[in-house]
């Protein structure tokens, strides 16, 4: 992967479709493929600064959400609660990731979605109605929800590029360096989500300019005000609680 790493940036910076891509690079939809190519391109080692991150900031932010932030926002409130009783139904494992995941896009109101496709337990790749997915980087949860699931997917541009994933810390790192690796542009229904997970968990924090996608006669801020504000408000609550 690093030898090749020149030829898989010129097929990607000359507009490869993903088809294209999957067949001349089939090892960069794996999962150590696309974290070797991330390092490459970004320098940051996508697991171990995940792993790094969400240790040292991750139960703070789920007890944020939880509590202060819930309070604030009832949507928020509400998903809290829901995850509450889903949690009861599967012992046993700990969710407290994807907890931090979808309280975070109830606390944006961003779509869930357009980051994860539900299907069946043991629902077959070729049988996933792939026209009805998103065409940015989705996680398909094979399970009624990510709490049941064992196994997920990764879709990009309509289709299935990792049809076997084994955990979902797994699935979303390598959902979040597809943005990267191939160039893709936050959508508008994650934008926020996204860029909080960027600057929170992968510890990309650029002064100015954004991945995410720009809106038509709106002008574009250097950094999302919803992210700073929600990383004041958990600095502070960090601060008090300390």
């Amino acid at each position: 992967m690093k030898a090749t790493y020149y030829s898989q940036r010129k097929d990607i910076n000359n507009g490869a479709s993903i088809q294209q891509l999957c067949e001349n690079w089939p090892f960069l939809f794996q999962e150590d493929g696309i974290c070797v190519h991330f390092k490459q391109l970004t320098g940051i080692d996508l697991k171990e600064m995940f792993f790094k991150s969400l240790d040292k900031k991750g139960q703070r932010l789920l007890n944020f959400l939880k509590t202060v932030g819930a309070e604030k926002k009832t949507k928020l409130m509400q998903a809290a609660a829901k995850l509450e009783v889903m949690r009861c139904q599967t012992e046993g494992c700990s969710e407290d990731l994807k907890d931090v995941v979808l309280l975070l896009l109830a606390y944006f109101d961003e779509k869930e979605e357009v980051m994860f496709q539900y299907v069946e337990e043991s629902y077959p790749v070729e049988d996933v109605e792939v026209d009805k997915l998103p065409a940015t980087p989705c996680i398909i949860v094979c399970g009624s929800s990510c709490y049941a699931s064992k196994m997920f997917m990764l879709s990009i541009d309509q289709k299935i590029t990792t049809p076997h994933i084994f955990t979902f810390i797994s699935a979303l790192c390598m959902m979040f360096g597809s943005y990267y690796c191939f160039n893709i542009h936050y959508p508008l229904e994650l934008g926020s989500t996204l860029e909080f997970m960027q600057r929170c968990f992968f510890s990309i924090n650029p002064e100015k300019g954004t991945k995410v996608e720009s809106r038509k006669n709106k002008k574009q801020l250097p950094v999302n005000p919803r992210v700073l504000t929600l990383i004041a408000d958990l600095a502070d609550h960090e601060w008090r609680a300390d």
